[in-house]
C-alpha cells in the first residue's frame, strides 16, 4: 500500500532504543493457547503425567537456549530475566497442584495445568507490590510455552517474520522478544512498557529503534501500514508524507555521521574546553568485557558487578574461582583501576536454585539483599572479600560495598574485612595493605549521613538508579508510574549536591555509576555539581566524552547552580537538554 494514500499522523511514546526505521507494520497480537478438554483413560494416566514431565523438560531447554542467546548477544544482567522463568518451571507448588488436579479429576493434563497456572497468574496480578505483580507475566509466559509444547504447537510467529517489518504489539514477553528474527525486525513499538522493559533490552541488543508506551496503537493500525519509528524522540509517524520521508532521510544521514565522530572523539582525552580533565570509567559484569573498556578508551572500571559469577551458577562460587575472575579483570585493565563491588544479590536478582538463601519477600527491593545478605552470611562474604584482597596484589583494585544504609552498617562490613586481612597476613598471602574502600550511596539514609560515612571511606560512588527510586517512591519498572521517575527532580539534584559536598569536605572523591552517568544530557549537571568521575556501560563513553570535549566546566557549574534554584523537574531537564543541543551539533 502506498504510504501516501492515507493521512499522516504522529503518536508520542517513550524513547527506548535509539535509531530511525521506516517500513511496513506487522501487528503482533498475542493470543492464549486454546486448550481442549477431555477425560483421560485410567490406563493412560501414568503416560499423561510423563507427557507433562516431557513438556516441562522441553520448555526448560527452550528457555535455557533463549537465556544463552540473550547472554551472548546482550549481556548476563539482561539474561537474568529468564532465571525467573526457569524458577517457575521448578515451582513444586505449581507442578504438584497440577498433578493433584489431574489425579482428582482425570481430565487431560493441559486442562489441569491451565486451570492451576491461571489461578496463580490471577493471584499474582492482584498483589499490590509491583515486583511480585510482574511475576504474573513470568508465569503467563512460561505457561503458554508449556501448553504449546503439550499440544505440539510451533513457537510464536515473531520467530518467523517473513520480511523486514516494524513490529507493533501490546507488549512483548521475554520469550517473544528473545525469539524475534533479528534480520527481519526493523523496529519495535509497544502499547505498554517502560525504558527497562524486556522489549527494550532486546531492541538495544539488536541495534534497532524502539518506542514503548504508545497507548492503544495496536487498535489504530493494521499489518501492512507504513510507519517511521524515531527511537531518538520516542515518536511513531504513521502514513508518512513524502516530505516527512525526505526529512527523516536527512536526519538519519546526520545521525550516522555523528556516530562516526563520536568514535573518533572517544580516542581523545576527556578534557573540557577550559582545560579541566574528567575521569570517565566503565561498568562491567564479566572478564570478557574488560576488552571493551580499552576499546572505548575508558579510564578503568568504575563498577565491576560481581553477582554475575553467582547468578550464572546454581552454586556459590569458591574463593579461588572468584579470585581468578577478579585477578583477570585487574590484570586486563591495568594500569587503570578497577572498583569491585561486593555482592548485590537479592531484590530483583535472586540466585536461582538457592531459595533457602533468598526466601520470598513482600518487598524484595527493600528487603534482604546486597550488604544485608552479606552481613548475615559472613562465610559467603568472607570468601568474596579474601578473593578481592588477593586480587589486589595483581592490579589497582578498589573495593566497594553496595546498599550501605549508615555508618554502623559500614563499620560492620569493615570489621569483617579486617578479619579477612588478618587471615591473609597469617597465611603470608600478599594483598594491597592500602586497599581503597568505598561505599555506594543509593539509599536516602546514606545520603543524609554522608558526612558520617566519609570518615571511614576512601571514596563514594552514587548508584542513581536506586537512589532516585527510593527518594521519589517510584518503581521504575512499573509502566503506570515510570513517567514519574525523574532524575532532574529537585530532591534528586539537592541530594546529589549534598553527597558530593560531604565527600569533598572529607577530602575523598565522589563518582556516579548509575544510569545518569551514561546519559550525556546529564553530564554537565553531574560534573557541575562537583562529581569527580562518571562510570557507565563501555559503549556510552564516546557520547559522554564528546560532550565533555565540547563544553566548559565553568558553564557546567553555572548550569548546576541554576538547577539547584529551580522547582520544576521538566524545566530543569529542558535546561540540561538545551545545554546538550547547543554544544552537540549533528550536522
Amino acid at each position: 500500500m502506498d504510504p501516501r494514500a492515507k493521512n499522516e499522523f504522529t503518536v508520542q511514546g517513550i524513547s527506548a532504543s535509539p535509531g530511525i526505521a521506516y517500513g511496513q507494520i506487522f501487528v503482533y497480537i498475542q493470543s492464549d493457547v486454546e486448550v481442549p478438554g477431555y477425560d483421560v483413560d485410567g490406563a493412560k494416566r501414568i503416560e499423561e503425567v510423563a507427557r507433562f514431565d516431557r513438556a516441562l523438560v522441553t520448555t526448560r531447554q527452550q528457555i535455557s537456549k533463549i537465556k544463552s542467546e540473550v547472554e551472548k548477544n546482550i549481556g548476563p544482567e539482561e539474561a537474568m530475566i529468564f532465571d525467573a522463568h526457569l524458577m517457575v518451571l521448578e515451582d513444586q507448588a505449581l507442578i504438584g497442584e497440577t498433578i493433584r488436579e489431574f489425579e482428582a479429576t482425570g481430565r487431560n493434563i493441559e486442562t489441569c495445568f491451565n486451570k492451576v497456572s491461571t489461578r496463580y497468574i490471577q493471584a499474582f496480578a492482584e498483589i499490590d507490590d509491583a515486583y511480585l505483580r510482574e511475576r504474573a507475566g513470568d508465569i503467563r509466559d512460561v505457561a503458554q510455552r508449556v501448553l504449546q509444547n503439550l499440544l505440539g504447537q510451533a513457537e510464536n510467529s515473531l520467530s518467523r517474520l517473513a520480511d523486514k517489518r516494524v513490529v507493533v504489539a501490546t507488549d512483548i514477553s521475554p520469550s517473544d522478544s528473545a525469539s524475534i528474527d533479528r534480520s527481519a525486525a526493523l523496529a519495535l513499538v509497544t502499547d505498554s512498557g517502560s525504558k527497562t522493559s524486556h522489549a527494550v533490552i532486546v531492541a538495544r541488543s539488536m541495534n534497532v529503534p524502539a518506542v514503548v508506551g504508545v497507548r492503544d496503537l495496536t487498535k489504530r493500525v493494521k499489518s501492512g501500514d507504513w510507519a517511521i519509528v524515531d527511537g531518538y524522540e520516542g515518536v511513531v509517524i504513521l502514513n508518512p508524507a513524502e516530505s516527512t520521508l525526505f526529512r527523516y532521510g536527512k536526519i538519519q544521514e546526520r545521525k550516522k555521521t555523528f556516530e562516526s565522530r563520536l568514535m573518533e572523539a572517544s580516542r581523545q582525552p576527556a578534557v573540557t574546553l577550559d582545560g579541566v580533565a574528567v575521569t570517565l570509567m566503565a561498568n562491567i559484569e564479566k572478564v570478557e568485557e574488560a576488552k571493551q573498556v580499552k576499546d572505548f578508551s575508558a579510564e578503568g572500571v568504575g563498577l565491576y558487578r560481581t553477582e554475575y559469577l553467582f547468578l550464572n551458577s546454581s552454586r556459590i562460587p569458591t574463593e579461588q574461582e572468584q579470585f581468578l575472575a577478579y585477578k583477570a579483570v585487574a590484570e586486563a585493565v591495568a594500569p587503570q583501576p578497577v572498583i569491585i563491588r561486593t555482592l548485590d544479590l537479592g531484590g530483583d536478582k535472586p540466585m536461582a536454585g538457592n531459595e533457602d538463601l533468598f526466601p520470598k519477600e513482600d518487598n524484595p527491593f527493600m528487603g534482604f539483599r546486597a550488604i544485608r545478605f552479606c552481613l548475615e552470611h559472613t562465610d559467603i562474604f568472607k570468601d568474596q572479600l579474601r578473593a578481592i584482597l588477593k586480587a589486589s596484589a595483581h592490579g589497582r583494585v578498589q573495593l566497594m560495598y553496595p546498599m550501605i544504609s549508615g555508618a554502623a552498617e559500614l563499620a560492620r562490613a569493615n570489621a569483617v574485612l579486617a578479619e579477612c586481612m588478618a587471615e591473609l597476613r597469617s597465611r603470608h598471602q600478599p594483598f594491597d595493605e592500602k586497599l581503597a574502600i568505598g561505599a555506594m550511596i543509593e539509599i536516602p539514609s546514606a545520603a543524609v549521613t554522608a558526612d558520617l560515612l566519609a570518615k571511614n571511606c576512601a571514596f563514594f560512588s552514587v548508584g542513581t538508579n536506586d537512589l532516585i527510586q527510593y527518594l521519589l517512591a517510584i518503581d521504575r519498572v512499573n509502566d503506570r508510574i515510570a513517567h514519574l521517575y525523574e532524575p532532574t527532580h529537585p530532591a534528586v539534584i539537592r541530594t546529589l549536591k549534598q553527597i558530593v559536598d560531604e565527600a569533598h569536605k572529607a577530602r575523598i572523591p565522589a563518582g556516579v555509576c548509575g544510569e545518569m552517568a551514561g546519559d550525556p544530557i546529564f553530564t554537565p549537571l553531574l560534573l557541575g555539581l562537583g562529581f569527580d568521575s562518571l562510570s557507565m556501560a563501555p559503549a556510552w563513553v564516546p557520547s559522554v566524552k564528546y560532550l565533555v570535549r565540547a563544553m566548559t566546566m565553568a558553564d557546567a557549574r553555572a548550569l548546576a547552580a541554576e538547577a539547584l534554584t529551580m522547582s520544576s523537574p521538566k524545566e530543569i531537564y529542558a535546561k540540561c537538554d538545551s545545554f546538550y543541543r547547543t554544544r552537540v551539533k549533528m550536522e
